[in-house]
């Protein structure tokens, strides 16, 4: 997996050496001395053309990195180590799934579970979250069903996000919880719907529709992580 571009880059080689297997660089000045010091056996020099076909055609800023494969979570270790878990029903854009694993990560979530979708492109969800990605790997399950059954076996709420729930502003939280975030176009799909314990909306100062996923999942988040019951 390459990912590339300056700050997600510097947060993979400060916080998760263990990962890095190559980093190829346009110009060694281009990181501090002691960064490419620690890597000076993994750097690997290469002109810019190659860079481009590496990042197709991405912003790379003259560095990348190839990662080893992801740790990825077992199911057993979410459950059991984690009190406040995300879940994006049916989310597709890259862009929007890394920016809310980047909130997710500084507020405190403890897992992300993506349903609703095959696969997940690491590299941009890694990009998009500035590096947040590789802290709090999101998991597709695509029997989401049975994982939220089995959550709710050991004491898991679940809250969804919707446009007819009650105010966001007057809830508060079980300390074992669940949030669940549809797509825009859709929201939460029925099935996943009928499990809710409860949903709440963001109210508007405004007439208007709705904020963007990535932000009321921030606005969600926070709230859910000091609203506790």
């Amino acid at each position: 997996m390459i990912i590339y571009g300056k700050q997600v880059c510097l947060y993979a080689l400060n916080k998760h050496d263990k990962l890095i297997e190559t980093l190829y660089l346009t110009k060694l000045s281009l990181l501090p001395k002691e960064i490419v010091k620690k890597y000076g056996s993994k750097i690997k020099l290469i002109e810019n053309k190659w860079a481009q076909k590496l990042s197709k055609g991405g912003n790379h800023q003259g560095i990348l990195i190839k990662l080893k494969e992801l740790p990825i979570p077992k199911k057993d270790e979410f459950k059991k180590n984690s009190n406040f878990i995300v879940i994006l029903d049916s989310l597709t854009d890259m862009g929007n799934i890394g920016a809310i694993v980047r909130s997710a990560y500084a507020l405190g979530v403890d897992a992300i579970l993506v349903s609703g979708i095959k696969q997940l492109n690491y590299s941009a969800v890694i990009r998009t979250s500035a590096g947040a990605a590789l802290d709090l790997i999101p998991v597709v399950r695509p029997n989401i069903l049975d994982d939220i059954n089995e959550l709710k076996q050991v004491g898991f709420k679940f809250y969804g996000a919707d446009l007819d729930g009650e105010p966001l502003e007057e809830a508060f939280f079980e300390p074992k919880r669940v949030l669940v975030l549809g797509s825009e176009d859709r929201g939460i799909s029925k099935r996943i719907k009928a499990k809710l314990d409860k949903t709440y909306t963001i109210t508007m100062k405004r007439e208007f529709d709705s904020l963007n996923v990535s932000a009321a999942a921030a606005i969600f988040i926070h709230r859910m992580g000091y609203a506790i019951k």
